[in-house]
């Protein structure tokens, strides 16, 4: 009750200066949240931030606080509060990749004309989640619900860009390549430094793709697409080409999930 009296008040000071109370209130508090999200900040600095009277940053910010959105610290500050850890994590647990991916999958697939996939890891495989057929005339062997190697799929590379290099060998050694190795090695080194990876007929004869990772809130690779056509249609030049369109729709996926450039990219804890 005394969060609604604090709100009260500020929506009766919007209302004196003829704006719409209700809005602007929960449009401040919502800004209020975003300034904090930046890192732990006092009330003067946070006023200051916003463009508002200390009196009305401090009701806004303790309201906050009372409905767990905030926490408070003497001589450091607000921060972010438990309830947006409860919320994100619900948030989380809402959101349905492949239904939240459909339309970007569909996209790239009309864009290029290729078959698109979509996959997630799942121990040493890559299982596919969703395929989108393109409109060549090309078979692509392939089924949701199917898993496919790691070490010689382009998806599963991208699944894999942010482990480091004793994890990779790993993956590699469960099921091996087409290629050897040392090249192996050093082609994944080269696509963890471009944020892509590629099948060069390595899983499927005449196959080629160009996949990239897709990226949770936390900045953790949570899933990758690929875009698969015939060799015949995938030059070199064209896989360059590709890499835009392919790490762009990538990126708006991982944006709807959370993720923002500020997560940058988290590496994948290794398990004991």
């Amino acid at each position: 009750m005394e969060s609604n009296r604090k709100i009260g008040a500020a929506d009766a000071e919007d209302e004196g200066k003829g704006t719409p109370s209700g809005s602007q209130t929960l449009f401040r508090g919502l800004d209020v949240i975003d300034a904090v999200a930046e890192g732990a900040i006092a009330l003067p600095a946070l006023s200051e931030r916003l463009s508002l009277t200390k009196s009305t940053t401090h009701r806004l910010a303790s309201a906050l606080v009372e409905r767990g959105y905030l926490t408070f610290v003497a001589r450091e500050g607000y921060s972010l509060g438990p309830k947006l850890l409860e919320l994100g994590w619900v948030a989380h647990q809402q959101m349905h990749i492949p239904s939240l991916a459909r339309p970007h999958l569909e996209q790239l697939a009309a864009a290029t004309e290729d078959t698109v996939h979509l996959g997630i890891l799942d121990g040493f495989q890559a299982l596919y989640l969703d395929k989108v057929p393109g409109r060549r005339r090309v078979v692509i062997g392939s089924r949701v619900g199917e898993r496919h190697p790691i070490a010689s799929t382009g998806l599963g590379k991208a699944l894999i860009l942010d482990h480091d290099e004793a994890a990779w060998r790993e993956f590699y050694e469960a099921q091996g390549s087409s290629v050897g190795l040392a090249v192996w090695l050093e082609r994944m080194r080269a696509y963890a430094a471009k944020g892509y990876a590629f099948d060069l007929e390595e899983n499927e004869d005449q196959i080629r793709c160009v996949a990239a990772p897709i990226r949770g809130a936390s900045g953790e690779i949570v899933a990758a697409l690929s875009v698969s056509s015939a060799a015949q249609y995938m030059s070199d030049a064209r896989m360059e080409g590709l890499t835009g369109q392919v790490t762009d729709i990538a990126t708006a996926i991982s944006r709807e999930l959370g993720w923002s450039e500020r997560a940058g990219r988290r590496r994948p804890r290794r398990k004991t």
